[in-house]
């Protein structure tokens, strides 16, 4: 059952080395999360969400873990987010942690035992190999790009990977396995890894921490292509949220994207409807930016144009409810891997329709880091961390440093420019946080508007029923439209 706390609130994702740099190295870090959880708070979110924090060697910005244990030096320490935990609990905040359980880093410890063995583990792989070159892909992988690695070290043959070549992909066995590489979802080395999720998962709530966003989580079962594939990667959090339900009742678990009906008990406490599927970009994006690679374009709603439909996305939400009416669906205002929602073309004065929808509708609204106060997706930034993966699809855009105020490096870092994680925004008009608090009719003011009209007003959360109708009018801040109206 959803932990009632997640009906009615507004999550925040914060991208840790963009948010706030406590130590003038110019990257962010736990400690500048500390520093600032008064902006936080005084937006009236009820959860952060954080991208990884974990160590790691960055290839891909932390989505490449070496050690799930240990909180990321350049962040901190496992006793800062402790810290702050308790620090944002004093505020009413919870904190979730983005959980990657995919795949590891080619530097985990467990990926190197195997690298430098001569076999197969007698306890069962952690990894997926094989001494023979398969002749097919497979889908979690980047486009044009082979999915087998050679193995660089001891061990002979090749290892399946997911994205980078540095992200092998955990063996979380094949639904039917049809080759001698290929281990049953029962065998010893999936079972492994289930049984490592779960001390994962148990290591930080019981620091604490409120629950967590699991990347790629229906892809651990590899042939998620055939009939069942993606039923047997639920039925591994299925279980996960049979523990759970006994050792941390409280724990919330957020898949990325919806997760799979497949007639059994849903493992997640809702869908996600990310910036990577068409009912959300059918709302909120934009050409005027970064291009994923997965789906095509549709006209937004939320546009001058007025070209946009609701169609898409409302029937998302339909589908998500149709075997349980209390579903709930998260709807972001966009995240770390796309653009934000004031990109290309749209400026501020469009921002306000669409953070009226976002807040008002019924979903569980995440606000991306800087999003309350309009801060641009930048085109052109360089290539940090696996930023660009795709020919045209720059994901630094989005992710460049929080601009807090007027001062050098808009207050984000002490650091020369040259150290920054990423370039500041270098418009002399960008926005910031300073320039806006208290300044009616400012994004930042309409933003903690809405989430204290939303907090007193049942009828606007997530829990209130919606009904819509259509009918021609004007949107607030675009052109004449059918509007969908709740």
């Amino acid at each position: 059952m959803t932990a009632e706390w997640l009906r009615d609130a507004v999550l925040y994702e914060i991208y840790p080395q963009s948010f706030a740099d406590s130590d003038g190295d110019g990257i962010g870090d736990l400690r500048g999360v500390i520093d600032r959880l008064d902006h936080v708070a005084s937006l009236g979110v009820d959860a952060i969400w954080f991208n990884p924090c974990f160590a790691s060697p960055f290839v891909d910005a932390g989505y490449d873990v070496s050690d799930y244990l240990q909180i990321a030096p350049r962040y901190g320490t496992n006793d800062d987010l402790v810290e702050l935990v308790e620090k944002a609990g004093e505020r009413g905040i919870r904190v979730l942690l983005d959980l990657v359980v995919g795949h590891t880093s080619i530097e985990h410890p467990w990926f190197q035992a195997e690298l430098h063995a001569a076999g197969p583990s007698p306890e069962g792989d952690r990894y997926i190999w094989t001494e023979e070159l398969p002749d097919r892909r497979w889908v979690v992988d980047l486009p044009g790009t082979p999915s087998w690695v050679p193995s660089p070290g001891p061990r002979p043959g090749w290892y399946l990977r997911n994205f980078y070549d540095e992200q092998p992909a955990l063996n979380f066995g094949w639904l039917e396995p049809s080759e001698p590489w290929m281990d049953a979802t029962d065998g010893p080395g999936p079972r492994r890894n289930v049984a490592a999720l779960r001390e994962i998962l148990d290591f930080w709530l019981s620091r604490g921490v409120a629950g967590f966003r699991v990347d790629m989580a229906f892809s651990l079962v590899k042939d998620f292509e055939i009939e069942g594939g993606l039923a047997a990667s639920t039925a591994i959090w299925r279980e996960l949220r049979e523990w759970l339900d006994e050792a941390h009742p409280d724990a919330v678990l957020i898949p990325e994207g919806p997760e799979p009906r497949t007639g059994e008990r849903l493992a997640f406490d809702a869908d996600f409807e990310l910036v990577i599927f068409q009912a959300h970009s059918s709302l909120f994006d934009n050409r005027g930016a970064g291009q994923l690679p997965f789906h095509g374009h549709l006209e937004p709603f939320f546009d001058a144009e007025g070209r946009g439909s609701t169609r898409v996305f409302l029937d998302a939400i339909a589908r998500a409810r149709e075997t349980d009416r209390r579903r709930m669906v998260l709807l972001a205002s966009a995240d770390h891997d796309f653009s934000r929602m004031r990109c290309g073309s749209r400026g501020p004065e469009q921002l306000g329709a669409a953070y009226t929808f976002l807040f008002t509708f019924g979903t569980v609204p995440c606000l991306y880091y800087g999003d309350e106060i309009g801060m641009r997706y930048l085109p052109g930034m360089p290539d940090v961390e696996g930023a660009i993966c795709n020919p045209g699809y720059n994901r630094a855009g989005c992710r460049t440093p929080m601009q807090w105020d007027d001062g050098p490096n808009a207050g984000f870092s002490t650091a020369d420019p040259s150290r920054l994680y990423l370039p500041v925004d270098p418009s002399p008009d960008r926005p910031t946080v300073a320039a806006q608090d208290g300044v009616p009719d400012s994004t930042l003011t309409l933003v903690r508007e809405l989430l204290a009209l939303r907090r007193e007003t049942p009828s606007l959360q997530g829990t209130a029923s919606t009904r819509w109708s259509r009918r021609a009018t004007p949107s607030p801040g675009c052109a004449a439209r059918r509007t969908w109206w709740w």
